[in-house]
């Protein structure tokens, strides 16, 4: 199963915008993120199209499991 850290931020222009993360640490707060979230959003970390980022919307943890099929393909 593949986990990712959806962070999600609203940005100057009103809109949402959301950053992925591969595989976060095992055990991750909600403390740890909003901490994070916080930087980002202090130091002005990305500035988009949308312009920077204002506020902290959400943050999600989505499991993904893949199966993939082993096909005889020639």
């Amino acid at each position: 199963m593949t986990q990712v850290l959806e962070l999600q931020f609203e940005t100057a222009a009103g809109k949402t915008a959301t950053f992925a993360i591969d595989a976060p640490k095992p055990k991750i707060t909600a403390e740890e993120i909003q901490k994070v979230m916080q930087t980002i959003i202090a130091k002005n970390v990305f500035d988009g199209q949308a312009g920077t980022l204002v506020t902290m919307t959400g943050a999600r943890l989505v499991d993904r499991q893949v199966t993939e099929f082993d096909l005889e393909i020639e």
